[in-house]
Protein backbone atom coordinates (compact mmCIF):
# COMPACT_ATOMS: atom_id res chain seq x y z
CA UNK A 1 0.00 0.00 0.00
CA UNK A 2 1.44 3.42 -0.97
CA UNK A 3 1.74 6.15 1.67
CA UNK A 4 -1.10 8.26 0.30
CA UNK A 5 -3.51 5.32 0.41
CA UNK A 6 -2.25 4.32 3.86
CA UNK A 7 -2.97 7.73 5.39
CA UNK A 8 -6.31 8.00 3.59
CA UNK A 9 -7.35 4.65 5.02
CA UNK A 10 -6.37 5.71 8.53
CA UNK A 11 -8.21 9.02 8.15
CA UNK A 12 -11.36 7.25 6.99
CA UNK A 13 -11.34 5.01 10.06
CA UNK A 14 -11.14 8.07 12.31
CA UNK A 15 -13.87 9.96 10.42
CA UNK A 16 -16.12 6.89 10.59
CA UNK A 17 -15.55 6.75 14.35
CA UNK A 18 -16.40 10.44 14.61
CA UNK A 19 -19.70 9.78 12.84
CA UNK A 20 -20.56 7.02 15.31
CA UNK A 21 -19.68 9.34 18.21
CA UNK A 22 -21.78 12.11 16.59
CA UNK A 23 -18.85 14.54 16.53
CA UNK A 24 -18.99 17.52 14.20
CA UNK A 25 -15.29 18.14 14.66
CA UNK A 26 -12.24 16.68 16.39
CA UNK A 27 -9.09 18.42 17.64
CA UNK A 28 -6.11 16.06 17.30
CA UNK A 29 -3.06 17.43 19.11
CA UNK A 30 -0.99 14.38 20.10
CA UNK A 31 2.07 14.59 17.77
CA UNK A 32 2.08 10.80 17.43
CA UNK A 33 -1.57 10.77 16.36
CA UNK A 34 -0.94 13.58 13.88
CA UNK A 35 1.98 11.60 12.43
CA UNK A 36 -0.24 8.50 12.27
CA UNK A 37 -2.79 10.39 10.15
CA UNK A 38 -0.46 12.55 8.04
CA UNK A 39 3.13 11.29 8.12
CA UNK A 40 4.13 14.69 9.51
CA UNK A 41 5.88 14.78 12.87
CA UNK A 42 6.60 17.91 14.86
CA UNK A 43 7.48 18.53 18.50
CA UNK A 44 5.59 21.75 19.34
CA UNK A 45 6.72 22.30 22.94
CA UNK A 46 4.52 25.14 24.25
CA UNK A 47 3.14 26.19 20.85
CA UNK A 48 -0.13 25.26 19.17
CA UNK A 49 0.09 22.24 16.87
CA UNK A 50 -3.27 20.70 16.06
CA UNK A 51 -5.12 18.97 13.26
CA UNK A 52 -8.83 19.78 13.21
CA UNK A 53 -10.95 17.16 11.48
CA UNK A 54 -14.44 18.06 10.32
CA UNK A 55 -17.28 15.86 9.16
CA UNK A 56 -17.79 18.16 6.19
CA UNK A 57 -14.24 17.47 4.99
CA UNK A 58 -13.02 21.01 5.67
CA UNK A 59 -10.02 19.95 7.75
CA UNK A 60 -7.61 22.54 9.16
CA UNK A 61 -3.96 22.22 10.20
CA UNK A 62 -2.97 24.80 12.83
CA UNK A 63 0.73 25.60 12.59
CA UNK A 64 3.26 28.05 13.96
CA UNK A 65 5.51 29.92 11.54
CA UNK A 66 8.53 28.40 13.28
CA UNK A 67 7.56 24.91 12.11
CA UNK A 68 9.33 23.55 9.05
CA UNK A 69 6.20 22.05 7.49
CA UNK A 70 5.26 22.48 3.83
CA UNK A 71 2.55 21.15 1.53
CA UNK A 72 0.73 19.21 4.23
CA UNK A 73 -2.23 18.44 2.00
CA UNK A 74 -4.59 20.24 4.40
CA UNK A 75 -5.83 23.81 4.64
CA UNK A 76 -3.04 25.35 6.73
CA UNK A 77 -3.72 28.06 9.31
CA UNK A 78 -0.47 29.76 10.28
CA UNK A 79 0.12 31.93 13.35
CA UNK A 80 3.13 33.46 15.09
CA UNK A 81 3.88 33.77 18.78
CA UNK A 82 2.46 37.30 18.99
CA UNK A 83 -0.83 36.62 17.20
CA UNK A 84 -4.24 36.06 18.77
CA UNK A 85 -3.71 32.34 18.32
CA UNK A 86 -6.86 31.00 19.93
CA UNK A 87 -9.00 33.70 18.38
CA UNK A 88 -7.69 32.58 15.00
CA UNK A 89 -8.41 28.94 15.81
CA UNK A 90 -11.91 29.77 17.06
CA UNK A 91 -12.73 31.38 13.71
CA UNK A 92 -11.58 28.28 11.83
CA UNK A 93 -13.44 25.55 13.68
CA UNK A 94 -17.13 24.88 14.24
CA UNK A 95 -18.68 27.36 16.68
CA UNK A 96 -21.58 25.01 17.43
CA UNK A 97 -22.17 21.28 17.63
CA UNK A 98 -20.16 18.51 19.34
CA UNK A 99 -16.41 19.03 19.24
CA UNK A 100 -14.11 16.19 20.30
CA UNK A 101 -10.97 17.17 22.18
CA UNK A 102 -7.73 15.21 22.37
CA UNK A 103 -6.97 13.90 25.88
CA UNK A 104 -3.50 15.48 25.81
CA UNK A 105 -4.50 18.97 24.65
CA UNK A 106 -3.42 21.52 27.30
CA UNK A 107 -6.00 23.54 29.20
CA UNK A 108 -4.19 26.70 28.08
CA UNK A 109 -5.62 26.05 24.60
CA UNK A 110 -8.92 24.35 25.42
CA UNK A 111 -10.28 26.91 27.89
CA UNK A 112 -9.75 29.94 25.59
CA UNK A 113 -11.38 28.03 22.73
CA UNK A 114 -14.39 27.29 24.94
CA UNK A 115 -14.58 30.98 25.86
CA UNK A 116 -14.40 32.06 22.21
CA UNK A 117 -17.03 29.52 21.06
CA UNK A 118 -19.29 28.96 24.06
CA UNK A 119 -22.18 27.50 22.06
CA UNK A 120 -20.25 24.37 21.12
CA UNK A 121 -20.31 21.23 23.28
CA UNK A 122 -16.83 19.92 24.08
CA UNK A 123 -16.34 16.21 24.76
CA UNK A 124 -13.40 13.85 25.10
CA UNK A 125 -12.83 12.55 21.58
CA UNK A 126 -9.49 10.72 21.77
CA UNK A 127 -11.02 7.29 21.33
CA UNK A 128 -11.72 8.05 17.66
CA UNK A 129 -7.97 8.06 17.00
CA UNK A 130 -6.87 5.78 19.84
CA UNK A 131 -9.13 2.95 18.69
CA UNK A 132 -7.82 3.26 15.14
CA UNK A 133 -4.21 3.24 16.38
CA UNK A 134 -4.94 0.19 18.55
CA UNK A 135 -5.51 -2.02 15.48
CA UNK A 136 -2.17 -2.02 13.70
CA UNK A 137 -2.16 -2.14 9.91
CA UNK A 138 0.23 -4.39 7.99
CA UNK A 139 3.04 -1.82 7.90
CA UNK A 140 2.82 -1.19 11.64
CA UNK A 141 2.83 -4.91 12.34
CA UNK A 142 5.97 -5.30 10.25
CA UNK A 143 7.73 -2.52 12.14
CA UNK A 144 6.73 -3.86 15.54
CA UNK A 145 7.90 -7.36 14.66
CA UNK A 146 11.26 -5.90 13.71
CA UNK A 147 11.49 -3.98 17.01
CA UNK A 148 10.70 -7.21 18.88
CA UNK A 149 13.35 -9.06 16.87
CA UNK A 150 15.92 -6.52 18.05
CA UNK A 151 14.69 -6.98 21.62
CA UNK A 152 15.12 -10.75 21.37
CA UNK A 153 18.70 -10.36 20.16
CA UNK A 154 19.64 -7.79 22.79
CA UNK A 155 18.15 -9.53 25.84
CA UNK A 156 20.22 -12.61 25.10
CA UNK A 157 23.33 -10.45 24.91
CA UNK A 158 22.31 -8.74 28.14
CA UNK A 159 21.86 -12.01 29.99
CA UNK A 160 25.27 -13.23 28.77
CA UNK A 161 26.85 -9.99 30.06
CA UNK A 162 25.86 -10.78 33.68
CA UNK A 163 29.10 -11.94 35.33
CA UNK A 164 30.52 -11.82 38.88
CA UNK A 165 31.01 -8.22 40.05
CA UNK A 166 28.67 -6.62 37.50
CA UNK A 167 26.06 -4.08 38.64
CA UNK A 168 22.47 -3.58 37.52
CA UNK A 169 23.40 -0.23 36.02
CA UNK A 170 26.25 -1.72 33.98
CA UNK A 171 23.96 -4.38 32.51
CA UNK A 172 21.29 -1.79 31.63
CA UNK A 173 23.86 0.46 29.95
CA UNK A 174 25.21 -2.50 27.99
CA UNK A 175 21.72 -3.40 26.76
CA UNK A 176 21.06 0.18 25.70
CA UNK A 177 24.32 0.15 23.71
CA UNK A 178 23.26 -3.08 22.01
CA UNK A 179 20.00 -1.45 20.93
CA UNK A 180 21.98 1.19 19.06
CA UNK A 181 24.29 -1.44 17.59
CA UNK A 182 21.20 -3.18 16.15
CA UNK A 183 19.89 0.01 14.56
CA UNK A 184 17.29 1.09 17.12
CA UNK A 185 16.91 4.79 17.85
CA UNK A 186 16.68 4.44 21.61
CA UNK A 187 15.17 2.42 24.48
CA UNK A 188 11.38 2.73 24.51
CA UNK A 189 11.53 3.17 28.31
CA UNK A 190 14.17 3.07 31.03
CA UNK A 191 15.74 -0.38 30.85
CA UNK A 192 14.97 -2.29 34.06
CA UNK A 193 17.60 -4.63 35.48
CA UNK A 194 16.85 -5.94 38.98
CA UNK A 195 18.95 -8.33 41.06
CA UNK A 196 17.58 -10.34 43.98
CA UNK A 197 15.19 -8.50 46.27
CA UNK A 198 15.20 -5.46 43.96
CA UNK A 199 13.07 -7.50 41.56
CA UNK A 200 10.19 -7.34 44.06
CA UNK A 201 9.75 -3.72 42.91
CA UNK A 202 8.16 -3.96 39.41
CA UNK A 203 9.55 -0.53 38.42
CA UNK A 204 12.93 -0.69 40.13
CA UNK A 205 15.52 1.51 38.40
CA UNK A 206 18.99 0.01 37.95
CA UNK A 207 21.51 1.05 40.57
CA UNK A 208 24.94 -0.05 41.81
CA UNK A 209 23.70 -3.33 43.29
CA UNK A 210 26.17 -6.12 42.46
CA UNK A 211 24.82 -9.50 41.41
CA UNK A 212 25.16 -12.33 43.96
CA UNK A 213 24.97 -16.09 43.61
CA UNK A 214 21.34 -17.37 43.63
CA UNK A 215 19.97 -13.91 42.79
CA UNK A 216 17.12 -13.69 40.34
CA UNK A 217 18.01 -11.41 37.43
CA UNK A 218 14.94 -9.65 36.06
CA UNK A 219 15.40 -7.79 32.77
CA UNK A 220 12.51 -5.70 31.41
CA UNK A 221 13.50 -3.92 28.23
CA UNK A 222 12.29 -2.44 24.99
CA UNK A 223 13.58 -0.40 22.08
CA UNK A 224 12.15 2.05 19.60
CA UNK A 225 13.00 1.42 15.97
CA UNK A 226 11.44 3.28 13.05
CA UNK A 227 9.12 4.98 15.57
CA UNK A 228 7.61 1.71 16.90
CA UNK A 229 8.30 0.10 20.25
CA UNK A 230 9.04 -3.31 21.70
CA UNK A 231 8.77 -4.54 25.29
CA UNK A 232 9.59 -7.85 26.98
CA UNK A 233 10.67 -9.30 30.32
CA UNK A 234 12.61 -12.43 31.20
CA UNK A 235 13.77 -13.54 34.65
CA UNK A 236 16.95 -15.59 35.05
CA UNK A 237 18.98 -16.93 38.00
CA UNK A 238 22.66 -16.20 38.61
CA UNK A 239 24.93 -19.24 39.15
CA UNK A 240 22.32 -21.19 41.09
CA UNK A 241 18.52 -21.48 41.01
CA UNK A 242 16.80 -21.85 44.41
CA UNK A 243 14.01 -24.44 44.15
CA UNK A 244 11.50 -22.22 45.96
CA UNK A 245 11.93 -19.52 43.37
CA UNK A 246 12.04 -21.77 40.30
CA UNK A 247 8.61 -23.11 41.26
CA UNK A 248 7.30 -19.56 41.36
CA UNK A 249 8.93 -18.84 38.01
CA UNK A 250 7.22 -21.90 36.51
CA UNK A 251 3.89 -20.65 37.86
CA UNK A 252 4.34 -17.20 36.33
CA UNK A 253 5.37 -18.67 32.99
CA UNK A 254 2.33 -20.95 32.96
CA UNK A 255 0.10 -17.95 33.77
CA UNK A 256 1.62 -16.11 30.81
CA UNK A 257 1.05 -19.09 28.52
CA UNK A 258 -2.49 -19.66 29.80
CA UNK A 259 -3.50 -16.09 29.01
CA UNK A 260 -1.91 -16.19 25.57
CA UNK A 261 -3.69 -19.47 24.76
CA UNK A 262 -7.15 -17.86 24.89
CA UNK A 263 -6.41 -14.68 22.94
CA UNK A 264 -8.41 -14.25 19.75
CA UNK A 265 -10.86 -11.70 18.34
CA UNK A 266 -13.95 -11.33 20.52
CA UNK A 267 -12.38 -12.41 23.82
CA UNK A 268 -12.79 -9.83 26.60
CA UNK A 269 -9.64 -8.31 28.07
CA UNK A 270 -10.93 -8.94 31.60
CA UNK A 271 -11.16 -12.65 30.75
CA UNK A 272 -7.59 -12.69 29.43
CA UNK A 273 -6.48 -11.05 32.67
CA UNK A 274 -8.45 -13.58 34.71
CA UNK A 275 -6.87 -16.54 32.90
CA UNK A 276 -3.47 -15.58 34.31
CA UNK A 277 -4.61 -14.06 37.60
CA UNK A 278 -6.80 -16.99 38.65
CA UNK A 279 -3.94 -19.44 38.13
CA UNK A 280 -1.65 -17.37 40.33
CA UNK A 281 -4.35 -16.78 42.97
CA UNK A 282 -5.18 -20.49 43.19
CA UNK A 283 -1.52 -21.14 44.02
CA UNK A 284 -1.74 -18.67 46.91
CA UNK A 285 0.06 -15.69 45.35
CA UNK A 286 -2.88 -13.51 44.31
CA UNK A 287 -1.83 -10.63 46.57
CA UNK A 288 1.69 -10.75 45.15
CA UNK A 289 0.45 -10.18 41.57
CA UNK A 290 -0.28 -6.50 42.08
CA UNK A 291 -0.64 -4.99 38.61
CA UNK A 292 -2.74 -5.42 35.46
CA UNK A 293 -1.81 -8.18 33.05
CA UNK A 294 -0.85 -5.97 30.14
CA UNK A 295 -0.88 -2.72 28.22
CA UNK A 296 -1.25 -1.68 24.60
CA UNK A 297 1.84 -0.60 22.70
CA UNK A 298 2.79 1.05 19.42
CA UNK A 299 4.52 4.38 18.88
CA UNK A 300 4.62 4.64 22.68
CA UNK A 301 5.46 1.85 25.08
CA UNK A 302 2.12 2.43 26.81
CA UNK A 303 -0.75 3.39 24.52
CA UNK A 304 -4.45 3.73 25.26
CA UNK A 305 -5.94 0.37 26.27
CA UNK A 306 -5.00 -2.36 28.70
CA UNK A 307 -5.50 -5.99 29.68
CA UNK A 308 -7.08 -5.72 33.11
CA UNK A 309 -9.96 -6.93 35.25
CA UNK A 310 -11.77 -3.64 34.62
CA UNK A 311 -11.63 -3.71 30.81
CA UNK A 312 -14.69 -5.44 29.33
CA UNK A 313 -13.80 -4.48 25.74
CA UNK A 314 -12.88 -7.29 23.36
CA UNK A 315 -9.71 -8.07 21.46
CA UNK A 316 -9.72 -7.22 17.74
CA UNK A 317 -7.54 -8.39 14.90
CA UNK A 318 -4.42 -6.23 14.60
CA UNK A 319 -4.19 -5.22 18.24
CA UNK A 320 -0.78 -5.57 19.91
CA UNK A 321 -0.43 -5.64 23.69
CA UNK A 322 1.71 -7.13 26.43
CA UNK A 323 1.01 -10.20 28.57
CA UNK A 324 3.13 -9.84 31.72
CA UNK A 325 2.07 -11.66 34.89
CA UNK A 326 4.37 -11.38 37.88
CA UNK A 327 4.84 -12.43 41.50
CA UNK A 328 6.71 -10.15 43.88
CA UNK A 329 7.87 -11.26 47.35
CA UNK A 330 9.00 -8.15 49.19
CA UNK A 331 12.53 -8.33 50.56
CA UNK A 332 13.22 -11.60 48.74
CA UNK A 333 12.56 -11.98 45.04
CA UNK A 334 10.45 -11.08 42.05
CA UNK A 335 9.65 -12.67 38.72
CA UNK A 336 7.87 -11.41 35.62
CA UNK A 337 7.50 -13.02 32.21
CA UNK A 338 6.36 -10.68 29.45
CA UNK A 339 5.68 -11.04 25.75
CA UNK A 340 4.03 -8.87 23.15
CA UNK A 341 1.18 -10.52 21.27
CA UNK A 342 -0.50 -9.65 17.98
CA UNK A 343 -4.17 -10.60 17.67
CA UNK A 344 -4.66 -12.54 14.44
CA UNK A 345 -7.77 -13.66 12.58
CA UNK A 346 -8.25 -16.76 14.72
CA UNK A 347 -5.79 -16.47 17.62
CA UNK A 348 -2.62 -14.57 18.39
CA UNK A 349 1.03 -14.44 17.40
CA UNK A 350 3.63 -14.07 20.14
CA UNK A 351 6.20 -11.55 18.91
CA UNK A 352 9.01 -12.69 21.23
CA UNK A 353 10.89 -15.92 20.56
CA UNK A 354 13.31 -16.05 23.54
CA UNK A 355 12.64 -19.08 25.76
CA UNK A 356 10.42 -18.26 28.76
CA UNK A 357 11.56 -21.13 31.01
CA UNK A 358 13.87 -20.22 33.87
CA UNK A 359 17.56 -20.43 33.11
CA UNK A 360 20.80 -20.23 35.09
CA UNK A 361 23.23 -17.62 33.71
CA UNK A 362 26.71 -16.43 34.65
Amino acid sequence: MDKKTLYADRMKRVLDAMAVAKLDGLVVSDPQSIWYLTGIYNEPYERLFALYLSQDGEHRFFLNKLYNIHDSGFTEVWTSDTDDIMGTMARNVASKGRIGIDKVWPARFLIPLMEHNPEATYVLGSSCVDDARACKDAEEQRLMKEASRVNDVCIQRGAAFVKPGVTEKQVAEYIDAQFKAEGAEKPSFTTIVSFGKNAADPHHEPDDTVVQESDCVLIDMGCQKNRYCSDMTRTFFFKKAPEEYTKIHDLVRMANEKAESIIKPGVRFCDIDAAARDLIAQAGYGEQFNHRLGHFIGQSDHEQGDVSSANTNVAKEGMIFSIEPGIYLQGKFGVRVEDLVLVTKDGCEVLNSVDKHWKVIG
